[in-house]
């Protein structure tokens, strides 16, 4: 009788322990967390290079809990999977331009505004100004914005030459399929661009398909496409802006001092990326014209462009940010 009564209450207690194990396992303090990054950038690129060298860093300085693990060149599709892959978890964070912005915080395109910006003093002035709101808006979109990460001056690149925004016209440009800025600058000059994707650009100027695009010229080198065009503008209608978000859950979760350590080296790697990238793609420029690509003084037809970039930012103005925003922007980029 004895025995039975023993077995039962040690089968009782062996069953709570049982209970108890089927608990999730307590994350061990030491245990390496790596964050799912995604870049357009290719392998090699200055970009690549600076967001490498900011993954060893916080890697050094959490000893090794923290990783960043950056997956390059498109080998996680377009900037709109990305938002996706992120949203569904597939992904933690990801490097995105204009096209990635605008789906998470669309206020941020005012930034990309052409005509507003050609110099980085004044978009380093207005983004200081504006950063704790954007900053809050990422987050109750549920982001987290690691920093600001520029891709350099926009030039047109053609086949022929580009002096005032009319020649377009006799043009197949390209443009994003989700850049609404580029899609209406090119529908206030009457021009019906080929919407493909930033990895279908190249086979699309290999084939003809597309002979006229505008970029910075640090991308045009990074990604071949300027071996497949003939002349460039000399001057920049704007400045292609970049930034690296990371979803809010996947931060917040992570213990306090990794949280720190991620905020704080993420705050020096970008301030290093955009100065390396400004200087890139001055010397890109200089690079491309010494390569038997001819450069367009579009001067004489500042005035014209001028016309079409402020007529682009109206019709944005109230369908992709408030109108007093651009207000805002245009007087404190002056």
């Amino acid at each position: 009788m004895k025995r039975r009564i023993f077995v039962t209450i040690l089968a009782v207690v062996m069953m709570g322990f049982a209970v108890v194990g089927t608990g999730p396992e307590p994350v061990d303090a030491q245990e390496t967390i790596t964050l799912r990054m995604a870049s357009l950038a290719p392998r090699g690129s200055p970009w690549d290079r600076a967001f490498r060298a900011w993954g060893n860093t916080l890697s050094q300085q959490t000893n090794g809990r923290l990783r960043l693990h950056f997956y390059v060149g498109g080998a996680q599709g377009d900037e709109r999977d990305y938002i996706r892959k992120m949203e569904s978890g597939q992904l933690d964070g990801a490097v995105i331009t204009t096209a990635g912005l605008g789906q998470i915080v669309r206020p941020t395109l005012v930034l990309s505004a052409p005509g507003l910006f050609t110099e980085y003093s004044k978009i380093d002035r207005v983004r200081a100004a504006l950063s704790s709101e954007f900053t809050a808006q990422f987050e109750d979109a549920g982001f987290k914005f690691m920093g600001w990460g520029d891709v350099g001056r926009a030039r047109f690149f053609s086949n022929r030459e580009i002096h005032g925004p009319s020649d377009l016209r006799q043009t197949r440009p390209w443009a994003r399929p989700d850049d609404p800025i580029i899609n209406q600058f090119y529908s206030v000059i009457g021009v019906s661009p080929q919407r493909l994707g930033v990895n279908e650009l190249l086979p699309g100027l290999q084939t003809g398909r597309v002979d006229a695009f505008p970029a910075p010229a640090l991308a045009a080198v990074s990604l071949q496409w300027f071996q497949h065009v003939t002349h460039v503008t000399q001057q920049a209608s704007s400045i292609v802006i970049g930034a690296t978000v990371i979803k809010k859950d996947k931060v917040d979760a992570l213990p306090e001092d990794l949280q720190n350590a991620l905020m704080e080296t993420s705050l020096r790697a970008h301030a290093a990326l955009n100065r390396s990238i400004r200087r890139a793609d001055d010397r890109a420029y200089q690079a491309i014209i010494s390569r038997n690509v001819t450069a367009v003084d579009i001067s004489a037809h500042q005035a014209e462009w001028d016309r079409v970039t402020q007529q682009t930012r109206q019709r944005l103005a109230g369908r992709l940010y408030p109108a007093d925003l651009l207000r805002r922007v245009e007087r404190l980029a002056r």
